[in-house]
């Protein structure tokens, strides 16, 4: 059956890749992108709806969470999929710091304010994660901005662990609703989404164009993201999983098990984007 899908950071990389894919299947894929010129022509070349959100901007969030549900009565599969590592050491308008709030804040944001649709929806709700939770990774509740010694490598894992952890948390928080949430690593992936970080070597491995002839395709990394979507969790997939290569990841970080984290990352989270503590 033809499913509505949404797709954060599908103007390029893996979430084009996952958007053209879905579509050439029947779904009808919604493109969510930062780059208006590029969202706009990966829509028309699918005949898509498309959103444009900056996610270093949560206002955007909020308006983009307001148009999604006027336009669409039905969302069965949310993609949080927008994301990237960044040098910038400087916070957002927010006052976050800027790798956190795109990989995470904002997801978590967008989320929270669908879910009213994606209960009803019974959607499912996917997080692009990586295993650069695992290598760098080391989540402290009390510095989420990671004031203390942030280096673009360990913001990057301490945000990707947090999506593994919110996947989590709101599979035990909403999952008697309906909900079926799961966050997947796609691979070391040929993208450009390491275009704005000063680490050498992440610059190297995704800029060299000996080395992108070795990694994977951005269509073999959105295939997570398509079986995710598109088979039945609780029969296909356990929800509230972290996957990795098709089946749950054999090597995580070992805060990823927490459910204490994930609840404290959860009530954080909450305060942080203006929901105030949530229980």
């Amino acid at each position: 059956m033809p499913k509505t899908i949404v797709i954060t950071g599908s103007s390029d990389g893996i979430g084009a890749a996952a958007a053209r894919r879905l579509s050439l299947d029947g779904h009808t894929v919604v493109i969510v992108g930062r780059s208006a010129a590029k969202t706009e022509a990966i829509a028309r070349e699918l005949g898509s709806d498309y959103f444009i959100a900056d996610f270093a901007c949560l206002d955007d969030v909020r308006t983009l969470a307001t148009d999604l549900a006027a336009h669409y009565p039905r969302i069965d599969v949310l993609a949080n999929n927008a994301g990237g590592v960044f040098g910038d050491k400087a916070p957002t308008a927010d006052g976050f710091e800027k790798t956190f709030q795109i990989n995470h804040l904002a997801p978590f944001l967008l989320t929270n304010l669908l879910l009213p649709r994606l209960t009803s929806s019974r959607a499912t709700l996917i997080q692009t994660s990586s295993d650069a939770a695992r290598i760098t990774g080391k989540l402290v509740i009390d510095d989420l901005n990671n004031t203390a010694g942030r280096t673009p490598t360990r913001a990057y894992g301490d945000a990707k662990l947090a999506n593994i952890l919110f996947t989590a948390e709101l599979q035990r928080r909403y999952g008697d609703q309906g909900i079926a949430a799961a966050a997947f690593h796609p691979g070391t992936v040929a993208t450009n989404f390491a275009s704005d970080t000063p680490s050498r070597a992440m610059r190297f491995v995704y800029g060299n164009p000996i080395i992108r002839r070795l990694i994977t395709t951005p269509a073999k990394g959105a295939a997570q993201l398509v079986w995710l979507a598109t088979t039945d969790p609780g029969t296909a997939w356990q929800p509230g999983s972290y996957f990795e290569k098709g089946r749950p990841a054999r090597k995580t970080n070992p805060q990823a098990g927490s459910v204490e984290l994930a609840r404290e990352l959860w009530e954080a989270s909450s305060t942080m984007v203006g929901f105030g503590e949530v229980s």
